[in-house]
């Protein structure tokens, strides 16, 4: 019977490898020990949902990121820095908001640092680095709704700097670093058809099963829902952190560019409370803002096109990019 099952085992895992199921992206701290990137110039394939729809083959560059260019220091580059709308690994590289952008400038270079599942404070880690290593000025900073509440350490989406969520004070919260079977696991196509595609989460499925844990459950449970709701005043301080962790000293400029709930013309484009106080805050500082919900309603209502990758990925299609990059012209030449 164990002899049976290994080999469907196998069977199943040469299917697999047959298949474009996505393959290990082996993401790490491998240039700075508070960014995780790829190794350099790894090739890997990613792919959405069960039936492996939008196939792409990437390549990252010298430092680990998905952009068009490999890095180098050049003051005239633009930094585009967010997560996985920035580095937007679901389109083909032309229709990337970097690729977009770059040709509208025409001569100037733009370097995407986009990180997937990171949040305000690993942006400002980010910005340092540019400004350190490739003497860059202008930076375009994507926010995403979630990034505000995704900046307390713990909630999944922090590389490393974060803020706890109990005091707010700034630490460190690094990924862990893989086990020996979760490497072996990542180089097989099953496993991974499992995990990328079909979302599997092992850690969560054993904690379901195991019994000590639904004691430890349920009174996470309860005390969870007495805890008081996210307030606009949290929110506020966060950002506060946020600005504050972004160099000013040494004359780098921001845009920063705020995402809306607006994909089809069907959607409601207003901006949450915690939003608004984003954006008064950014204007407060002095820094540029470009909010997409005007820009995506004149596209919608000119096109009725829709702005999302497809019903189940929200992230910006390749229309959204254009429209964005086009109104981002203005705030990058003089």
């Amino acid at each position: 019977m164990v002899l049976g099952m290994l080999l469907v085992l196998l069977a199943v895992e040469g299917v697999m490898r047959l298949l474009p199921v996505s393959t290990a992206t082996l993401s790490g701290y491998h240039f700075h020990p508070d960014i995780v990137t790829y190794p350099a110039h790894h090739q890997f394939t990613m792919a959405t949902g069960w039936d492996l729809q939008r196939v792409q083959r990437h390549r990252s560059n010298n430092f680990g990121f998905l952009s068009r260019h490999e890095f180098e220091p050049d003051p005239n580059a633009v930094a585009l820095i967010g997560d996985s709308f920035v580095e937007a690994n679901m389109l083909p590289a032309s229709e990337r908001l970097d690729a977009q952008l770059e040709t509208l400038l025409g001569t100037r270079r733009v370097y995407a640092l986009g990180g997937p599942g990171s949040s305000l404070l690993d942006y400002a880690e980010r910005v340092r680095f540019a400004a350190h290593r490739f003497a860059i000025k202008d930076f375009v900073l994507v926010i995403e709704q979630g990034d505000i509440k995704q900046t307390l350490c713990g909630s999944g989406n922090v590389h490393g700097p974060c803020l706890d969520p109990d005091d707010l004070r700034p630490r460190i919260e690094r990924l862990p670093e893989a086990d020996a079977g979760k490497r072996l696991l990542r180089h097989s196509a099953f496993a991974q058809y499992l995990v990328s595609q079909l979302q599997v989460n092992p850690g969560r499925l054993l904690k379901r099963i195991d019994p000590r844990q639904w004691l430890v459950t349920s009174t996470r449970s309860k005390r969870d829902s007495a805890a008081p709701a996210t307030t606009v005043e949290r929110d506020a301080r966060i950002v506060a952190a946020f600005l504050a962790h972004l160099p000013r000293s040494n004359g780098e400029r921001y845009v920063l560019v705020f995402d809306s709930p607006l994909r089809q013309r069907s959607d409601d484009a207003s901006h949450s409370a915690s939003s608004l106080m984003f954006i008064a805050q950014a204007h407060r500082v002095g820094l540029r803002v470009l909010d997409t919900a005007p820009i995506f309603r004149a596209q919608l209502d000119k096109s009725n096109l829709a702005l999302h990758v497809n019903p189940r990925d929200t992230h910006w299609n390749g229309l959204a990019n254009g429209v964005v990059a086009q109104a981002l012209i203005p705030h990058l030449t003089p």
